[in-house]
């Protein structure tokens, strides 16, 4: 979810290892991999269909929890703004991670570090399964975020071994589908699971997909040597820029808001009249359908109209999950609420890191890990913020505030696009 491919076509050629025949790697590079052709057309799609699983099972274990709130907590007889925390401790580890590991395992190959980190997912989620109490489950999920962490951080650096220089973005656009397609498929699929077998069962079956994933990668991936990273002195650089800070902040609002709404919307969708699980599920469909059809339209447009989304994505996912709020009173809401709402934050992550390649067109490496930090901040920040919401004033309200501050968000970030950018051309 943190990778774009934007960001591999403003990167300096020099910030990604060799991906055809000719001079070695810079000297900076510790221990350049040689160089080398790319993949056969083939064998680097089957290479990326892996990957793209690894978004898929990631993603469909992260975000599991909203679609079974409910009777998880009912399971463990804690209150369903507790077991949202899940999703904020996942996160927790996972912005660690993804800031640390590079530093962590310098010499590591990485075909073999995401192999090892998809075996992980699968003892949380087995873990998850089997917890006996909601402080066995938040353990595992602190696991599963150094996963999904490490996953989103090491992504980028295989797929520029995968396929030649100027199809990197295209490469990554196949792997972040597995992010949309989790919402579209995997999550109503783990709330109709839930319904038949148990939620425990949704969990072991996430664990299975995630094996699956694991051989899969490890038989499909080429070895892939380390790059450097960006390096706590370049974010530090990064975080001076004008504009970065205050956009970052405003990120954290917009993606905060999303997911104050988005973690606790088995209790929302609940409240509506007559609702039961098939009609949940139905609505976190048309979510993830908005969310897939948003991923392409904004991604489409985006390098053009960069001004104007950076403040309609953020209203139309504010009106979302305001409509949403409200739709226990207004239920004839619900159905175009969820959908506009999934295509709106469908689009986000594409407009953040276009965003963040117009005012930083020299430091996209740097840039690109600030913007992994501050969506992981947001999750954390969310569903904590949400649990308290829905604990103490309730869904509605506390809907209504989320969708206020996303939209909070969305004025100040598109305060930072220097005019110059105002045209909607990328700089060169």
């Amino acid at each position: 979810m943190t990778t774009n491919p934007i960001d591999t076509a403003a990167a300096p050629a020099t910030a990604r290892p060799a991906t055809t025949a000719g001079p070695a790697a810079p000297t900076t590079a510790p221990a350049p991999a040689p160089a080398r052709r790319p993949l056969s057309p083939r064998r680097a799609g089957l290479a990326l269909a892996t990957m793209f699983l690894g978004s898929f099972s990631l993603v469909t274990a992260e975000f599991l929890p909203p679609g079974v709130l409910t009777p998880v907590a009912q399971d463990l007889g804690v209150s369903e703004g507790v077991v949202g925390l899940s999703v904020s401790v996942t996160a927790l580890t996972a912005l660690a991670t993804a800031l640390g590991l590079s530093a962590l395992f310098p010499r590591t190959d990485r075909r073999t570090l995401l192999v090892v980190l998809a075996l992980g997912a699968v003892v949380s989620n087995v873990l998850v399964a089997l917890a006996p109490s909601i402080g066995v489950l938040m353990a595992a999920r602190l696991l599963l975020g150094a996963a999904l962490g490490g996953y989103w951080s090491m992504s980028l650096v295989i797929a520029t071994q995968l396929v030649p220089a100027d199809r990197v973005g295209r490469a990554m656009m196949v792997v972040n589908a597995g992010t949309t397609v989790a919402t579209v498929a995997g999550v109503p699929l783990g709330v109709i699971l839930s319904a038949a077998a148990g939620w425990r069962v949704v969990f072991v079956a996430a664990a299975v997909v995630t094996v699956v994933t694991a051989v899969a990668m490890r038989a499909a991936l080429p070895p892939v040597a380390p790059t450097p990273g960006i390096g706590w002195s370049a974010t530090g650089r990064a975080l001076r820029s004008p504009g970065v800070a205050l956009g970052l902040v405003s990120i954290v609002a917009v993606i905060g808001g999303h997911f104050v709404g988005f973690t606790y919307v088995r209790p929302a969708l609940s409240a509506l009249p007559g609702a039961d699980v098939g009609t949940i599920a139905v609505l976190l469909a048309l979510f993830g359908a908005g969310g897939l059809v948003g991923n392409f339209a904004i991604g489409a447009i985006v390098d053009r109209h960069l001004p104007a989304l950076l403040l309609a994505v953020p209203v139309v996912i504010g009106a979302g999950v305001a409509a949403v709020g409200l739709a226990a009173a207004f239920p004839v809401l619900a159905y175009p609420a969820v959908v506009l709402w999934g295509l709106a934050f469908g689009g986000v992550l594409n407009v953040v890191q276009v965003w963040i390649t117009r005012i930083m067109p020299d430091q996209v490496e740097a840039g690109s890990g600030l913007v992994v930090a501050a969506f992981q901040t947001a999750i954390i920040l969310g569903s904590a913020v949400g649990g308290l919401g829905v604990d103490s004033v309730g869904v509605g309200w506390t809907y209504l505030v989320a969708a206020v501050v996303a939209v909070a968000g969305g004025v100040l970030v598109r305060s930072t696009l220097p005019r110059r950018h105002s045209d909607g051309v990328a700089p060169v």
